[in-house]
């Protein structure tokens, strides 16, 4: 807990006038204190300012030790509000008055000193999440790097099947780094596929080629198949890395299509971090919702 040394001071002040008599003020910290060390050495003959000041002292010499005396002090005093004992004494009514005025300053105090943690707490919090995200960006972009990197080695391959199966590994890193829930390349009762993927609640099949030429009608004609025999909602998201003709598109849009096409040019816009990958698939099924062609090419 962290106090003030304004808090501090009016809490003493407070102290030293809600009691006239020291007898009453001992009995009230007797009572009020768990740490009975703190009155080793008090000279209870000495002014009451001295005999406060002298156990306040040696509570906040160690405060993470006595949190709990100390809270309870701030409480039990801010809490009073019956100086009916005061009245009966000389100048009564200036002193219940000057009691009320140190105990309402002690309220305002501890609100004043509450208001400062909490906003020190929370300053700490922005803080910590401000460093969680900068270190996870960090490394969020050095693994997009690592991934860009490794797929531009892979455009110097030679080796079609190779090549084909290293793409799908990056892939699969791609959506685990966009937090996508990949599922590996799997068989199902003879079908090939290269992946899927789950988005805002939808299940995606996914199928890569790295053909030399474009992807005709009769690739996406045998992915619309496989699409066909899960559920429903299930869309599929094609990529293909050098493009589609223009009839394979044609053809598979305007017809309630499935499907969804991406090239090695939106795939590039991902790695060089112009697009996250969600939007990107996102602003392609709006955009086929909407008006029924099944590639849209990202600005």
């Amino acid at each position: 807990m962290k106090v003030s040394t304004v808090a501090i001071n009016c809490l003493k002040e407070a102290l030293c006038n809600i009691y006239w008599y020291k007898q009453d003020l001992k009995s009230f910290m007797l009572n009020s204190i768990t740490n009975k060390s703190v009155f080793l050495g008090v000279n209870w003959d000495k002014t009451k300012r001295e005999i406060v000041s002298n156990i306040v002292d040696s509570l906040m010499q160690k405060p993470s030790e006595n949190i709990g005396d100390i809270r309870r002090l701030f409480d039990e005093v801010s809490k009073i509000q019956d100086f009916s004992h005061l009245e009966y004494l000389e100048d009564g009514f200036k002193k219940v008055e000057k009691a009320k005025k140190a105990v309402a300053a002690l309220k305002q105090a501890i609100s004043n000193n509450d208001e400062a943690i909490k906003k020190d707490k929370l300053e700490s919090e922005k803080k910590a999440k401000e460093y969680e995200i900068n270190v996870k960006s960090n490394s969020f972009l050095a693994k997009l790097d690592e991934l860009k990197n490794n797929y531009y080695q892979l455009t110097l391959s030679t080796d079609a099947q190779k090549r084909g199966y290293e793409l799908e590994k990056i892939m699969y890193d791609i959506f685990v780094l966009f937090d996508l829930d990949p599922k590996a390349s799997f068989k199902n009762k003879g079908e090939q596929l290269d992946g899927a993927f789950t988005l805002d609640g939808t299940d995606y099949l996914f199928e890569a080629k790295w053909k030399k030429g474009f992807i005709d009608a009769s690739d996406l004609d045998a992915f619309k198949g496989k699409i066909s025999r899960k559920l429903d909602n299930t869309l599929g998201l094609f990529l293909s890395i050098n493009g589609f003709s223009k009839e394979a598109v044609e053809i598979h849009s305007n017809v309630r299509s499935s499907l969804i096409l991406m090239d090695g040019f939106d795939l590039m816009s991902v790695l060089e971090n112009h697009i996250d990958l969600k939007n990107l698939i996102l602003r392609k099924k709006r955009h086929a919702a909407q008006t029924g062609m099944i590639f849209y090419k990202i600005p």
